[in-house]
C-alpha cells in the first residue's frame, strides 16, 4: 500500500514539473515526448516529407521524433523546446483543433489556418515594397502549391528548407502590418500580378548563381519574378 501511495506521490509530481516547465502541454493541442495518435503521425508525417525525421511515421513521440522537431525549431526561427505548441503547430501547417472547420480555397490552403501565415511571410519578404509588390510575394507561394516541384501545403512551401531567409532568420514571427494582411487576402482570392511565377528575388543581393538560370518576366519594385 505504501508503494503504490508513493507511485502515486511520484506520477502527480511528474505531471505538476511537466505543467511548469510546459503549461501549454495540458493544452490538448500541444504533443510533447510520450504522446501517440493521429496528431503525432501527422507531424511525422511533415517531418519526414521536409527531410527533418530519419525514424519511421509511427504516431509515437519518441527520440527520432523529438530530434526532428528540434531540429525543425532551429532552422525555422521557433523556440527550440522540441513540443509542438501552437507556434511549431502552424509552421507544420497542423489546423488548431478549437478552431471550427473552414472552407477551402482554390489554391489547396485554408483561410483562417493559411492567411496569419501567408501575411507573415509577405511582411516579412517585401518591407519597403509596394502593394502590387507584395501581392505578387504572396502569388508566388501560392503558386508553389500548386506546382509538382513544391510541397502542397502553404506550410510546407513556406517552411521548406532553404526556401525563404526570413523562416531562417525568424523574421517571419514578427507580426504583419494590415498591408501584408490585405496582400494575403488579395492573393488568397487570386489575383496573380505576376502570371504564375514561382521564383522572386533581389538582384542586388542574390547570391546564387542558379536562380539567374530562370526565366525572368517582370520586375515590381525591387524584386524579379520568374517561371
Amino acid at each position: 500500500m505504501k508503494r503504490s501511495i508513493a507511485i502515486f506521490l511520484v506520477a502527480i509530481l511528474g505531471i505538476l514539473l511537466i505543467s511548469t516547465l510546459y503549461p501549454e502541454i495540458s493544452n490538448a493541442q500541444t504533443l510533447a515526448w510520450g504522446s501517440s495518435g493521429e496528431e503525432v503521425r501527422l507531424a511525422q508525417s511533415r517531418l519526414k516529407q521536409w527531410g527533418y525525421l530519419d525514424g519511421n511515421v509511427d504516431g509515437i513521440f519518441g527520440q527520432s521524433t523529438y530530434n526532428a522537431v528540434i531540429k525543425f525549431q532551429k532552422l525555422n526561427g521557433l523556440t527550440a523546446d522540441g513540443v509542438i505548441g501552437p507556434q511549431t503547430r502552424n509552421a507544420l501547417g497542423m489546423p488548431s483543433k478549437s478552431t471550427q472547420p473552414t472552407t477551402s480555397v482554390s489554391r489547396g490552403v485554408s483561410r483562417s489556418d493559411d492567411i496569419g501565415l501567408l501575411a507573415r511571410a509577405i511582411h516579412a519578404e517585401t518591407k519597403g515594397e509596394p502593394y502590387l509588390g507584395q501581392v505578387a510575394v504572396g502569388a508566388v507561394m501560392l503558386n508553389r502549391v500548386r506546382h509538382p516541384s513544391f510541397p502542397n501545403t502553404l506550410a510546407g512551401v513556406i517552411y521548406q528548407p532553404c526556401a525563404f531567409e526570413p523562416v531562417k532568420s525568424g523574421a517571419i514571427n514578427v507580426a504583419p502590418n494590415d498591408s501584408a494582411y490585405n496582400a494575403a487576402r488579395d492573393a488568397l482570392n487570386g489575383w496573380d500580378p505576376t502570371g504564375g511565377a514561382i521564383y522572386f528575388w533581389n538582384p542586388s543581393t542574390a547570391t546564387s548563381s542558379w536562380i539567374w538560370t530562370r526565366k525572368v518576366t517582370l520586375t515590381i519594385g525591387r524584386h524579379v519574378f520568374a517561371h
